[in-house]
């Protein structure tokens, strides 16, 4: 049995994947983070989760720099940026 196998997107179509991706992901995050930041009521978001966001979301930054991805570096520094403020609001407010 062989293996039917896909060809290859152009590269511009996978340019516009990535970056819809990219919004998409960034955008999801925003209304919990505008939330976070307006309030500052910070009792009710897991510390660990925002830990592993602001630890992940560096590795996929750091990953996006090295292989010069664009999309990838702009969507994980704006997430990073609004989850490490929120993680900062949780370390001081508890």
């Amino acid at each position: 049995m062989s293996r039917t196998r896909i060809d290859p997107l152009p590269m511009d179509l996978i340019l516009i994947l990535g970056v819809a991706a990219a919004i998409c992901t960034t955008a999801a995050f925003l209304p919990q983070a505008i939330k976070t930041i307006r309030t500052r009521h910070t009792k009710d978001i897991s510390l660990g989760m925002y830990l592993l966001m602001v630890i992940g979301r560096s590795l996929w930054l750091t990953y996006g720099i090295f292989i010069g991805d664009l999309p990838i570096i702009i969507a994980n520094s704006v997430t990073l940026l609004l989850a490490g403020a929120i993680l900062t609001m949780k370390i001081r407010n508890g």
